[in-house]
């Protein structure tokens, strides 16, 4: 009942709460009535007239809808409108059959009008009418309508996979939110449950087009032995008027079957845009002046042809050379306006040289080459402006603090497909988009391939394709993670953001986030800055947690431990992280083992832990020979322990930790090292890959 109440909500005086919660049940009870309950033909003009009515409602929902699941209740509209014409065909098939000798306007004036005024009462040209409306719909739309319906809930079946991982690869480099993923999972849903009821639902209307058929010859016949055995009339008479009494009722049925099949195709066949049907059609059909001088110049040739209807070729090949002219005139204004507008005023005088000249550097910056502009235009909506601003956000949620302003300028320099993101002036990434193209990127277990431009994800360093839009399902099919170029961009810039935290946290960063949580509690902020440590020290401090990719958020579990540890303490701020980081051992646990009680682990062998120690006894220093062993038996490790499926986490001795950290994480900035004091004592440590020894 839901898909009918939806429809006639539509219309504005229907919108009513308590209308459409009847407008279900009404319906059904109609339906039941006019098979059952013998209609005066006056109450079955009323009912011929809504179908007709019914039918260009759901007609002109179709088409003004911009995609499919804005009319998602089409599969049960179809349904019903099928089974109201059914029942009209059964009232009306008992109103011939009982009163077709009393003429031709004994079943009401609309089966009437189609019988007499719409073919000439001659049943003979009604008859093949009637057989062409009905081949058109079975062998033409319905066909056509149900074979795309099919083809799209296959199609869409086989994407689920691919576009969920979209979804959630959007999820997770911070484009967008819990409900938006949501959002964007039902739709996806609905797509699938949409096309598959649509490929159902074309059958009602073929099941509709063979019924027509099968009363058609019932009426016909019935008619005649009840008009000759009954009532005595002549074959000529009976056939005359039983024949245009069934043609008029089956052309009263086939019509709005028509409009509802069309219905039906225009809104399985249509791309999915911002536009509906009609703007699509005249926006791409009549965008470019070239086709209309081109088709005005073919038909003008064919207007020039002896004995072809001249006056109208040639009338059709000015109206299109006129309007070809039209929007050339209209393009060339449009484009003389926009460099009008773009042109500087000159200056009237040189000013002279003052501070306001003086250009400070940026702390992050993306320039980008002229292509891209479209993208960061605010005139153009465009759409990486918006993913920017949810790449800063996710990345205060998660790390923190809030990171500074992207500040964005075009770069002629760069090439045209060029983006170029820099921290203080200085160059951290690069990469090269294509606007309207799609980035296959391959997670290593594809399927398939595609057929595009060969290049390298800029944020993963993984191999990717840049395809065609109309390959985008296709990649999702074989199994490749498909995102657009803003997409590629920012989760570049959310990549580098991490990466470079560390560097992003300045003084004025670290105040604002004393001066939040002294909102809540000032106390234990006046204790620690600047008594224990200084606003310098707890920056350094804040910035060995980053580069390590700790989240500083639980500040006041910082300032705690400083506040217990710090005092009377030489103020040094590695070791002051090492105190806050066993302070936070069971967040930083969280981080690297969701939920886990047991964790695997790499660990040391314990004769390389025992030669590690005196290093650090003797100054911290590893003899070159020592360090090349160590880094090339760690990469060893962490690559068993990738295979494995398990978290790249080093746990080792609390005296090693800031050694080892600083030493592997150069090369290996994807290895989380731990100290044994870090780990909560819920929770059980199992060595799976081991460094100086064989893997246990």
């Amino acid at each position: 009942m839901k898909a009918l109440t939806d429809l006639l909500g539509r219309t504005p005086w229907l919108a009513n709460a308590d209308l459409k919660m009847l407008a279900g049940p009404v319906l059904i009870i109609l339906i039941l009535s006019m098979m059952i309950l013998p209609l005066p033909p006056f109450i079955l003009d009323l009912f011929f007239t809504f179908n007709i009515a019914l039918a260009i409602m759901v007609l002109l929902v179709s088409m003004l809808t911009e995609k499919p699941l804005d009319f998602a209740a089409f599969p049960s509209v179809l349904l019903f409108t099928t089974l109201l014409r059914l029942s009209l065909n059964v009232a009306s098939t008992r109103v011939v059959l009982m009163e077709g000798h009393q003429g031709t306007g004994a079943a009401g004036k609309v089966i009437e009008a189609f019988g007499e005024f719409l073919i000439g009462g001659n049943f003979a040209v009604g008859l093949a009418v009637f057989m062409i409306l009905v081949i058109i719909n079975f062998m033409v739309i319905t066909k056509g309508a149900g074979r795309i319906a099919e083809v799209g809930a296959r199609f869409t079946l086989d994407s689920m996979p691919g576009k969920q991982m979209a979804i959630d690869a959007d999820l997770n480099a911070g484009l967008i939110g819990e409900a938006e993923a949501r959002q964007r999972r039902r739709e996806v849903a609905q797509e699938a449950d949409f096309y598959g009821s649509m490929d159902g639902a074309s059958k009602f209307v073929r099941g509709d087009a063979m019924a027509g058929l099968v009363i058609m010859g019932v009426n016909i016949l019935g008619g005649l032995l009840i008009g000759m055995l009954q009532h005595g009339m002549s074959f000529s008479d009976a056939a005359h008027t039983y024949v245009i009494l069934t043609i008029g009722d089956g052309l009263v049925a086939q019509i709005p079957a028509l409009v509802i099949s069309i219905a039906a195709g225009v809104t399985v066949s249509r791309v999915n845009t911002e536009q509906d049907v009609g703007q699509q059609m005249i926006g791409q059909l009549f965008n470019r002046p070239q086709v209309l001088f081109i088709a005005a110049g073919v038909i003008g040739l064919l207007g020039l042809v002896p004995g072809m209807p001249n006056f109208v070729f040639l009338l059709f090949a000015s109206l299109l050379g006129g309007l070809g002219w039209w929007m050339t005139q209209r393009e060339q204004t449009q484009l003389l306006d926009k460099a009008v507008k773009e042109v500087p005023q000159a200056a009237l005088e040189t000013p002279e040289a003052s501070w306001d000249d003086v250009q400070l550097v940026d702390t992050l910056g993306l320039e980008v080459g002229h292509r891209l502009i479209p993208l960061v235009d605010n005139r153009q909506q465009g759409e990486l402006l918006t993913r920017i601003k949810s790449v800063r956000k996710k990345f205060a949620q998660d790390v923190g603090f809030l990171p500074p302003v992207v500040h964005i300028r075009d770069n002629l320099e760069l090439g045209p497909n060029t983006y170029v993101i820099t921290l203080k002036g200085v160059e951290i990434g690069r990469g090269e988009i294509y606007p309207g193209k799609w980035l296959a990127i391959d997670p290593g277990q594809v399927s398939g391939k595609l057929d595009g431009v060969p290049t390298t994800d800029p944020a993963f360093g993984l191999p990717a394709i840049w395809v065609d839009p109309k390959l985008r399902e296709h990649g999702q099919i074989y199994g490749y993670t498909v995102v657009d170029a803003g997409t590629v961009t920012a989760t570049h810039l959310n990549h580098l953001l991490h990466r470079h935290a560390a560097d992003l946290l300045g003084r004025s960063e670290v105040q604002r986030l004393l001066d939040k949580l002294g909102g809540e509690n000032k106390a234990l902020v006046e204790e620690v800055v600047p008594k224990v440590v200084s606003l310098g020290t707890l920056q350094r401090i804040l910035q060995s947690l980053l580069e390590e990719e700790v989240s500083i958020r639980d500040l006041q579990t910082i300032l705690d431990a400083l506040a217990e540890h710090g005092a009377g303490q030489p103020a040094d701020a590695q070791d002051l992280a090492a105190v806050v980081r066993v302070a936070l051992g069971r967040a930083i646990t969280q981080q690297w083992f969701p939920g886990q009680t047991e964790l695997h682990v790499i660990g040391l062998d314990f004769n390389l832990e025992q030669v590690l120690m005196q290093a650090v006894n003797s100054g911290g220093a590893l003899e070159p020979g020592l360090a090349d062993n160590l880094m090339q038996q760690t990469e060893t490790a962490l690559a068993r322990q990738e295979a494995s499926g398990e978290p790249p986490v080093l746990v080792v001795p609390a005296r090693l930790r800031a050694l080892l950290a600083r030493f592997l994480r150069r090369r290996l900035r994807q290895l989380a090292v731990m100290s044994l004091m870090e780990i909560p004592e819920d929770r059980t440590l199992r060595v799976t890959s081991l460094i100086g020894g064989n893997n246990r």
